[in-house]
């Protein structure tokens, strides 16, 4: 490399060699995920773990929900789980402008990514500097959901579900996506040529059970198009982490239960139930979680003896108090993570009583017993939290008292009476706003960080991060789409923070996975674009963007020497 000295007179040939040489530094191309040359076994197989189970599933297949067609004129109408009862299932659910399929009706063979396509991009100026290396142990993958990629909502018997309902009729809806049910094999190849050795992914309950209730027929074409998915992953040389797409509270223990038996043989990290503070925020719901989780935890270890790990996934905007001076504006916050997070953590994690902020103020609420808390503490490998962005938090105007007291009130911030903004005491923002509710916080999240290690004491599996870059979608040049710098100083700034918490705070964070690696349906919303990949919803063509190289170059140049 040439040193260019300043007022030496440098001819412009020798600096135009000199940048690019500069600029080789970088690997040239992303480097692909080797081959595996061993697979490691975590359980028995499912042949094996059947035998011993108390409890035995039966299995059926159903059609493809296609109106005006075959479906419709089922005639096993003496069959409570039939065809034709499976069928009106989907008359019910009264679908506007349904659309089966998009462009596949089979899965699609994978090719090999093109060398053109794992070019790295030009380097943003600023970025991390320290010289810290991941431990060796150190988890790093990316994250996607079922309900908002696979589309083929109504094929191969996977019934209705609410998200088919979720969206308003004049927003998108999940008919189509990604097409990710038949495009899997292709998916997983482009993210195994980026390097990327860690997959997560959910599997809904919708396609699995879809008549819900237990004891109902297992759909078999579910549990070979899962299978066959785990087994292209490990192909591919990577490892999936799975988990239940937010189960019905009545399937918080069947479902898991189901695909562990099947699938953990081959997986070595489960997340029994995700993000419960979505669809579980009353008490009945959130007792029925952790109950439920804790069924699961022992039935993986205890019943199956399986030697993976297996946890809970919450989600938390961190919060922080406006005025750190105040002392009431600190103790807004430490209500605000009791609700959100001590709900579920404090029986989990600590084997400690529900929050006293909780019990006073949700309707219903009543302590865990000794013997209910003795069978759920310890019952989480590791701490899996969705820690996207903070928020700032102070007292509701009339204080927190008053407000959690008033059981009747319309106050609308009940029940945790506590106010969340997105500016600091002097009036800026807390960080870079992106298209959502998403800031680039990375200085309060090594805060967290901290706060949860030691208050929790388990791993920490940062589960999900990402940012959706403000009008990304809106731009019409697909190369000002792939050259997403605020997303990649999202996620430099945040990786950077993890190394800090580990080697400077002594924090346990076992991996981070990246939401999302592919742009996707946000429930309603393709405008939120939170991917590492575009998706043309014409074509269904993929696009590596700027920061999935930068974020994969980040975490590999940072892996300790295997020397």
């Amino acid at each position: 490399m040439y040193t260019i000295e300043c007022g030496t007179g440098v001819p412009f040939s020798a600096l135009f060699l000199y940048i690019e040489r500069d600029s080789s530094v970088r690997n040239t191309y992303a480097t692909s995920v080797p081959s595996p040359t061993t697979t490691r076994k975590f359980a028995p197989p499912y042949t094996d773990v059947v035998k011993d189970l108390t409890t035995s599933w039966s299995t059926s297949t159903w059609g493809s929900w296609v109106p005006g067609q075959t479906a419709i004129s089922a005639t096993d109408t003496a069959d409570q789980y039939g065809q034709a009862a499976w069928s009106s299932m989907w008359l019910q659910a009264d679908l506007h402008n349904y659309t089966t399929t998009g462009l596949f009706s089979a899965t699609v063979s994978p090719t090999p990514v093109p060398s053109s396509e794992l070019v790295l991009p030009p380097r943003d100026y600023f970025g991390p500097t320290d010289c810290y290396t991941f431990p060796e142990d150190f988890i790093f993958g990316v994250a996607g959901s079922a309900a908002q990629i696979e589309g083929a909502i109504g094929l191969d018997g996977r019934a209705p579900s609410l998200l088919e309902k979720l969206a308003p009729d004049n927003k998108p809806k999940d008919y189509v996506t990604n097409e990710n049910y038949f495009l899997y094999k292709q998916d997983i190849q482009r993210l195994a040529a980026m390097g990327v050795e860690y997959y997560s992914f959910t599997i809904p309950w919708s396609r699995v059970l879809p008549f819900v209730l237990p004891g109902t027929p297992v759909n078999q074409q579910a549990i070979d198009h899962y299978n066959d998915l785990i087994d292209t992953v490990l192909d591919a040389g990577m490892t999936v982490n799975p988990r239940v797409n937010n189960p019905h509270a009545s399937l918080t223990w069947l479902t898991p239960q189901v695909l562990l038996s099947h699938y953990a043989d081959r997986v070595p990290i489960w997340v029994t139930i995700n993000e419960p503070l979505l669809y579980a925020f009353n008490f009945k719901g959130v007792d029925r979680v952790i109950k439920a989780h804790a069924q699961i935890y022992h039935f993986y270890h205890d019943t199956l003896k399986a030697t993976g790990k297996i946890g809970i996934k919450l989600n938390d905007n961190f919060g922080v108090p406006k005025d750190p001076k105040n002392s009431s504006h600190v103790l807004a916050a430490d209500r605000f993570q009791e609700m959100q997070l001590g709900i579920f953590a404090n029986p989990i994690f600590l084997g400690k009583q529900y929050p006293k902020s909780v019990l006073e103020t949700l309707p219903g609420a009543k302590p865990l017993s000794k013997s209910e808390l003795k069978h759920i503490h310890n019952t989480s490998d590791f701490f899996g939290i969705d820690p996207y962005t903070a928020t700032v938090v102070s007292p509701a105007d009339e204080g927190i008292k008053p407000c959690a007291a008033n059981l009747s009130s319309s106050n609308e911030l009940f029940p945790y009476c506590v106010k969340q903004e997105t500016k600091n005491v002097h009036g800026w923002n807390i960080g870079y706003r992106s298209e959502s509710y998403v800031y680039i916080t990375p200085t309060y999240f090594r805060e967290y960080l901290f706060y949860l290690w030691n208050t929790f004491r388990s791993p920490i599996l940062v589960s999900e991060f990402g940012f959706p870059v403000h009008a990304e979608a809106e731009r019409e040049e697909l190369s000002d789409q792939l050259f997403d710098s605020p997303r990649s100083v999202y996620y430099l700034s945040f990786i950077s923070e993890i190394l800090k918490s580990i080697y400077e705070d002594g924090v346990h964070v076992m991996g981070a996975l990246a939401w999302s690696f592919v742009d996707n349906w946000e429930f309603g919303d393709y405008t939120q674009q939170f991917g590492l990949q575009t998706v043309n919803r014409t074509t269904q063509q993929r696009h590596y963007k700027k920061s999935f190289f930068d974020l994969v170059d980040f975490v590999k140049t940072r892996q300790p020497s295997k020397d």
